[in-house]
């Protein structure tokens, strides 16, 4: 048990921060998800995630869309435990379920969304520094929020305007954090972060879902630090033109734009959201939230089962063949400046029921 009202279910995660559990809500039989952290942990990182939640879900009279909601914080045992909102496949998932590539539309209104989401954060004066796809989830089918994507794990989150209302000072030769395949170029030359790098690791991710690769990907080194001045030479040393190439020019007019940010600036979020907006006008696309995971079956996800079949596959011959496929990747790496970037670093859980088969299996 967690509180008076959660039951912990099985295991489904875990990080240096400690274990991802599904859980129920005993009055409402409400599936949730419950991270637990050792009381001890070296670094511990969920209470401060917790209070980012409180500054980010603390309008009451207009809650902001994308934000998982926060059932309960407290200890449970000799773990601390924050309960939250169950949420669907990532879009690490969703782009492996379709062949590790995003048609331009979709990221169009993928980046729609995202920058909305981060307008927000920052107008709550957080910096998120953990861009990556992972931490961007869909909502549930059941709840109707399935084209609403979702932004979690405030771990590494930071304030960056102080008590007086003062924005941080601008300082060098900071640790790495965050994603090395995302991070800001500024970031890598050991910058202080502030909102123009969380908006530029944002275009990396962009990119990421265009291209289906990133130029500094699969670098060989002898060491994580060896590979971390790579990846940020490569970055350094690819034009805007050419990781941008064969998109249109508004792709590469926003990472220019985010690049260029001064460290203090405020972003002109709307000039961004208008520029992938402007590939759709021109493209004659709506806005009418059809991704190209759209057209999978994604049913509902719950501490039983989960569904992303791919569109050849009928619903009916879904749901008689497969009880479900739950998949989410938490981090494994080291210490509270964690930095991924090569997917096997993740701990990537899979959970599938098949109708002939009574156990569950972990592939």
């Amino acid at each position: 048990m967690v509180g008076p009202n959660f039951r912990v279910g099985k295991k489904i995660g875990a990080g240096n921060f400690g274990f991802i559990h599904l859980g129920k809500i005993l009055c409402t039989n409400e599936d949730v998800a419950i991270k637990l952290e050792p009381v001890y942990a070296r670094s511990p990182q969920l209470h401060l995630e917790y209070q980012f939640y409180k500054l980010l879900l603390d309008d009451s009279e207009d809650p902001p869309t994308g934000f998982p909601t926060v059932h309960y914080f407290g200890l449970a045992g000799k773990f601390n435990a924050l309960v939250l909102e169950l949420l669907g496949p990532s879009l690490e998932d969703l782009f492996e379920a379709c062949h590790r590539k995003f048609s331009l539309k979709t990221v169009c209104l993928i980046a729609y969304q995202l920058l909305t989401r981060i307008e927000h954060v920052h107008q709550k004066r957080i910096i998120f520094r953990d861009t990556k796809p992972e931490n961007f989830l869909i909502g549930r089918k059941e709840k109707g929020m399935q084209n609403t994507i979702y932004m979690i794990d405030f771990g590494l989150a930071k304030e960056y305007i102080d008590i007086n209302g003062k924005h941080i000072p601008y300082r060098e030769h900071k640790s790495l954090t965050g994603t090395a395949r995302y991070m800001s170029i500024n970031t890598h030359l050991g910058r202080e972060q502030s909102r123009r790098d969380d908006l530029e690791a944002l275009g990396h991710m962009f990119l990421y879902f265009l291209r289906g690769s990133l130029p500094w990907q699969g670098l060989k080194a002898d060491n994580l630090k060896e590979r971390y001045q790579k990846i940020g030479e490569t970055k350094r040393n690819t034009s805007v033109e050419e990781l941008c190439a064969g998109f249109p020019l508004e792709i590469e007019t926003y990472l220019r734009y985010s690049r260029e940010l001064d460290f203090f600036a405020t972003p002109d979020y709307e000039y961004c959201r208008n520029l992938f907006k402007t590939i759709c006008d021109h493209n004659n696309w709506t806005f009418d939230d059809k991704f190209d995971w759209s057209d999978l079956l994604i049913s509902s996800i719950s501490a039983d089962n989960a569904t992303i079949v791919k569109p050849t596959t009928t619903q009916q011959e879904a749901q008689g063949n497969i009880g479900g496929l739950y998949t989410r990747v938490y981090s494994n790496s080291k210490g509270p400046n964690r930095d991924v970037e090569e997917p096997e670093d993740a701990v990537y859980c899979f959970c599938i029921r098949r109708k002939k088969k009574k156990k569950n299996h972990l592939t």
